[in-house]
């Protein structure tokens, strides 16, 4: 419930059948005006740092996952945008921003932003000359799981939600729906040995307007194809409160910046409560290797 009285899913707009079924939902107009323009600008200064290298933790034309060579032909993204050396703290604003809490409190079923942990935020551009595609998968699941066993993955609880949010026209992300919710088939599966960027049967490319947003499953099937056409997309994670896992993926990947007493001052109330069930949840946990980024 928000403070309204109203649930999550109708003060946030967002259509939750259509997510259980489809794996992913498109919101309008999720940032106000003046923090769409400010986010604009920012991604901005984040990009022209990225393009020169002034800003280290980018990701490189040529390697879809993590991690990244500090060097390559090209760009497609900029890491950790809430870096105080990066010296941009309106997207910790931006992250923290009231609706787009409300629509992951309504996909994971939280009753307040309080109950979600910070996870996240990054930036995907689009490479300067260089057309770039990443192959389908799912980011919790590797690519060669038996159908069985990614039958049992697909069917854990939901413990978070990531998103994509447009400052201009995106029509980059490719995914298959409803894949969330089932193994790969015998042709998903031969397609995929053959080619694994090959084209899907039921495939959708999301087509987003500048401030529309997909939230979407981590574990649906999705690809995406970069050209040299403008792309400016933030992306972000969040969990639930008390996913000692997840925490675990967070914070294990070069983001000791995360784990500074001051990460959060100036995050509101709300973001300082993200932030501490983040560190609470690493504390947690006793398995801190070996894993892979969310």
């Amino acid at each position: 419930m928000d403070s309204s009285g109203k649930p999550h899913e109708l003060s946030a707009g967002i259509d939750l059948a259509a997510f259980e079924r489809d794996g992913l939902v498109v919101i309008d107009d999720v940032l106000p005006q003046d923090l769409f323009e400010a986010a604009k600008e920012a991604c901005h200064i984040a990009v022209e740092k990225g393009r020169k290298e002034e800003w280290p933790h980018r990701r490189t034309v040529g390697k879809a996952f993590p991690p990244w060579p500090p060097s390559g032909p090209d760009i497609w993204g900029i890491q950790h945008l809430m870096h105080p050396d990066l010296k941009l703290p309106i997207f910790k604003q931006i992250y923290t921003d009231p609706k787009l809490l409300s629509i992951a409190c309504a996909i994971l079923s939280l009753p307040s932003a309080e109950s979600l942990q910070l996870e996240l935020f990054n930036l995907l551009i689009n490479p300067h000359t260089t057309p770039f595609s990443l192959p389908y998968h799912r980011d919790t699941i590797p690519a060669p799981t038996p159908p069985p066993e990614e039958a049992k993955l697909l069917a854990r609880p939901r413990t978070g939600t990531q998103y994509n949010l447009a400052l201009y026209d995106d029509a980059c992300l490719i995914v298959v729906p409803g894949s969330h919710r089932r193994p790969k088939t015998d042709e998903e599966v031969a397609t995929l040995k053959e080619n694994e960027k090959a084209p899907l049967k039921d495939e959708i490319r999301v087509v987003l307007k500048p401030n529309q947003a997909v939230f979407y499953e981590n574990d649906i099937l999705h690809r995406a194809e970069y050209d040299t056409k403008k792309r400016v997309t933030l992306h972000g994670s969040l969990g639930k409160e008390g996913q000692v896992e997840r925490a675990r993926m967070v914070l294990q990947h070069g983001v000791e910046y995360l784990k500074d007493a001051g990460f959060a001052d100036g995050m509101g109330d709300t973001g300082k409560r993200m932030w501490r069930n983040l560190i609470d949840g690493y504390g947690k946990s006793a398995d801190k290797t070996k894993i892979h980024e969310i």
